[in-house]
């Protein structure tokens, strides 16, 4: 494997790097200069060969989900990149608003150019106030030097980047939820088929990307699908920002090939606080099952090997948890927030996340009954995979994963 520098991160800790002079000092639209007016299937080919894969979470391949699109429709084709970042312990694209907000528009243009667009949306998390202002300002640069608008780089080609504030919802980190809530209505999921390639915004064509996707499309186009795939894996090549949290020396933003062992990323963080060892260990947000005991040793930050220990990358969103945590505590606040973001259109999810809060409050609260554990169990059951996207299962998971390796944490709070 190559030895890797930053690529998305390299310039957000310098002065200035959110303005339009910084970007264009490093070079800044060049490959979106260079690219615009050739072939968009010529971008869609590097993009698909490089094996890029969705950094929201899912881990779809790119390439393959702007194929999906429907052609013919004479219908508009909206891109919408999804800036909500609404999973707990996920920080890494409010760095890139914050700091690289033209990294993020040049990557809007190349996208939408390879996929036929001349509309495109940013939905931005509510409370990224700073980030909001940072693009606001970065999109009224561009327009003024005409990289947005009419006739971008005067090879005919136009534009419109519209910006959307979200009001700080988790479910509109939803693909679909975030949909309807940039068509203007309560932040709702959509029933999938049919999927949003097919029918998404206003009912059109729509690809979504993640922010971080975004900006590696720049730099996947401007170096080609072989530089891509020098780091990472066969299945999962590239480089992707991890979130580290919890109870190690220094939390913050790394910036890894994939399949870097789980290890060497906590050793980046500056290792465990002192005096404490790792009980367990959340991988990619807080709606994926804990990795504990061998399985953190055995464990690289890549989708195939992470899913291999029973657990999912995800956003990248990695906690680690000291041996001081008390893990009902810790689950009955996750249980609190996944009912209080359930959206209530299913009932599964409305009724279930009530009652997983309910029991694990029960629990915690000293107040519970064994029976309760294999309640708890039951309800899962019957949220799991019932509803119509995702909430209900990101719920489960941490829940039935946290009851199962920590059990008799559970039990000591049962009266006898």
């Amino acid at each position: 494997m190559a030895v890797f520098e930053p690529v998305l991160t390299k310039h957000i800790y310098e002065s200035g790097s959110e303005t339009m002079d910084h970007y264009l000092a490093r070079g800044g639209y060049g490959t979106a200069r260079e690219w615009i007016g050739k072939e968009p299937a010529e971008i869609q080919k590097i993009v698909n060969d490089s094996g890029l894969r969705g950094r929201g979470g899912a881990g779809f391949p790119t390439g393959r989900k702007w194929s999906l699109l429907a052609r013919g429709t004479d219908k508009p084709v909206y891109l919408a990149v999804n800036g909500d970042e609404s999973e707990p312990g996920t920080f890494k694209d409010r760095y890139l608003l914050e700091r690289d907000p033209h990294q993020v528009l040049e990557g809007i243009i190349l996208t939408s150019y390879a996929i036929g667009s001349h509309h495109a949306f940013l939905y931005m998390r509510g409370e990224f106030i700073k980030g909001y202002e940072m693009m606001r300002q970065a999109l009224e640069d561009a327009k003024k030097k005409g990289y947005i608008g009419s006739n971008i780089f005067g090879k005919g080609y136009d534009l419109k980047v519209t910006l959307v504030r979200g009001a700080g919802a988790y479910i509109c980190g939803e693909e679909t939820g975030m949909l309807t809530s940039i068509e203007g209505n309560r932040g709702y999921p959509k029933v999938k088929p049919p999927f949003p390639a097919v029918a998404g915004l206003f009912g059109c064509p729509t690809i979504i990307n993640n922010v971080e996707t975004i900006c590696d499309v720049v730099h996947v186009v401007k170096n080609g699908a072989a530089w891509h795939r020098q780091w990472g894996t066969e299945q999962s090549p590239g480089f992707k920002l991890f979130c580290v949290s919890g109870h190690v020396n220094k939390p913050g933003l790394q910036e890894v090939p994939l399949g870097t062992p789980l290890t060497e990323v906590i050793a980046n963080a500056g290792g465990v606080l002192p005096g404490k060892k790792i009980k367990a260990v959340i991988p990619g947000g807080s709606s994926t099952p804990l990795l504990t005991g061998d399985k953190i040793e055995k464990a690289n930050m890549d989708y195939e090997s992470i899913a291999a220990l029973g657990s999912f990358l995800g956003s990248g969103a990695i906690t680690v948890l000291g041996d001081d945590v008390d893990m009902v505590r810790s689950v009955f606040n996750l249980m609190r927030f996944y009912h209080h973001e359930s959206c209530g259109q299913c009932t599964p999810c409305r009724e279930g996340t009530g009652w997983l809060e309910k029991l694990v409050h029960r629990v915690y609260a000293g107040h519970a009954q064994k029976s309760d554990l294999d309640l708890i169990n039951d309800v899962c059951n019957n949220m799991r995979g019932r509803t119509i996207c995702a909430l209900s299962d990101a719920a489960v998971m941490p829940m039935t994963s946290y009851l199962k390796e920590f059990r008799a944490e559970f039990e000591a709070r049962i009266p006898t």
